[in-house]
């Protein structure tokens, strides 16, 4: 229900975010004398950063490296579109949600109750929320991940994490993440490909050179992957790679 309530504050609409700040503009039609260009435009920037809403909670929370391992782990089997792509990301959604729960019960304690409750205005929520994402972010980033983003702009970096812009820090966990899930996908390749090997040598030596190997080495894989309970190694594997 608590994450409920931060997703809630993260997607609810212009007119009832924002209605408490004095610096961000109202929402009306007028046509005719009277408009305000600057308004209109700070408007329509504001509608342009909740649409791409989804896109920023999903790269800033633990959604990249769950999908992506997932699909190295379908692609491994060799099963192609099994399981399909919407019970996948499904998967990954509720694992996510998993994971960021601390986060999320911190930002509904600190962000959300104190907001409902008209203690703190749309401005101050948005800095608690952007708060604790930072420290989920800050736990899982490399250092060097960071440093590229000051190598490339010449800037000092500075001593703590604390010091690191936002639009430096996103980018820089995001390339993390990618590359803590290519590590675990390649984990996950190695067994498949040694069997894919084995049935390939096997088949060479029977002289069955025009029957695909990945044909006789899918069952096998299958086979051993429900043998030893893969799903539940896998997704141990994922969830402790958080903590």
């Amino acid at each position: 229900m608590k994450l409920l309530w931060v997703l809630a504050l993260l997607l609810l609409p212009v007119h009832t975010l924002f209605a408490q700040s004095a610096n961000l503009p109202g929402v009306s039609v007028n046509f005719g004398q009277g408009t305000n260009l600057v308004d209109t435009l700070e408007v329509l920037l504001l509608f342009t950063v909740l649409t791409l809403a989804p896109a920023i909670i999903i790269l800033c929370t633990s959604f990249t490296r769950i999908v992506v391992v997932l699909s190295f782990m379908r692609q491994a089997l060799g099963t192609q579109n099994m399981p399909p792509n919407q019970l996948l990301i499904g998967f990954a959604m509720f694992l996510s949600v998993f994971v960021m729960m601390p986060t999320g019960q911190s930002i509904y304690q600190n962000t959300v109750v104190p907001y409902t409750a008209k203690k703190i205005n749309a401005t101050q929520a948005l800095e608690g929320l952007e708060k604790d994402l930072r420290g989920f972010m800050s736990k899982h980033v490399r250092k060097t991940d960071i440093g590229l983003f000051y190598d490339v702009t010449g800037e000092t970096a500075p001593d703590d994490i604390d010091g690191v812009p936002t639009h430096y820090l996103i980018p820089a966990f995001i390339i993390s993440e990618l590359k803590t899930a290519f590590q675990i996908g390649f984990l996950l390749y190695i067994p498949f490909i040694v069997l894919d090997m084995v049935v390939a040598s096997v088949l060479m030596a029977m002289g069955m050179m025009m029957l695909p190997p990945m044909l006789v080495s899918m069952p096998f894989k299958l086979l051993l992957f429900v043998l030893v309970d893969g799903w539940q190694l896998v997704t141990g594997a994922i969830l402790r790679s958080f903590s």
